[in-house]
């Protein structure tokens, strides 16, 4: 494991731990150079489905631009960093367990919404305001009264 401080390659483990889900493993690392510490997170290597964009291009999911869009919408709100990660985790699992080799993005897109709605009404109304590229006010009135409810 190459020191993201320095860039040597020789580092030690210094503490591992099963996460209390039990879905990755966390490792405490030392660099051998720069003394310097630093995690690592080992999880299992899984096939999630092709992105299929609005104009028909397909790309390969990455959970980091989820989980960036999801920060974006999340910004200054009350929302932990392990809230963030266990929404996005629960987002990729439903992408596993359809079963299906390409998603359209505005499933994904759903999916966020649906994960949003839970954690934060505002990271929610954020999202939702440009997912659903509304037209007029009217639109962005409708969606605030629906999350009123």
């Amino acid at each position: 494991m190459k020191c993201p401080f320095c860039g040597k390659d020789e580092t030690q483990v210094v503490e591992t731990r099963v996460a209390e889900d039990g879905d990755f493993i966390r490792r405490r690392r030392q660099c051998m150079a720069c003394e310097r510490r630093f995690t690592t997170y080992e999880r299992p290597d899984i096939t999630l489905p092709a992105v299929v964009k609005k104009d028909g291009r397909r790309i390969d999911f990455d959970g980091r631009k989820l989980e960036a869009s999801m920060k974006l919408a999340l910004r200054k709100r009350p929302v932990s960093t392990e809230q963030i990660d266990s929404a996005v985790r629960r987002i990729e699992e439903k992408l596993l367990s359809l079963g299906v080799r390409e998603i359209p993005s505005t499933r994904i897109g759903e999916l966020v919404m649906r994960e949003l709605k839970k954690l934060d009404k505002v990271a929610y109304v954020r999202f939702a305001s440009v997912y659903r590229s509304f037209e007029d006010v009217d639109e962005f009135k409708t969606l605030v009264d629906e999350v009123r409810r």
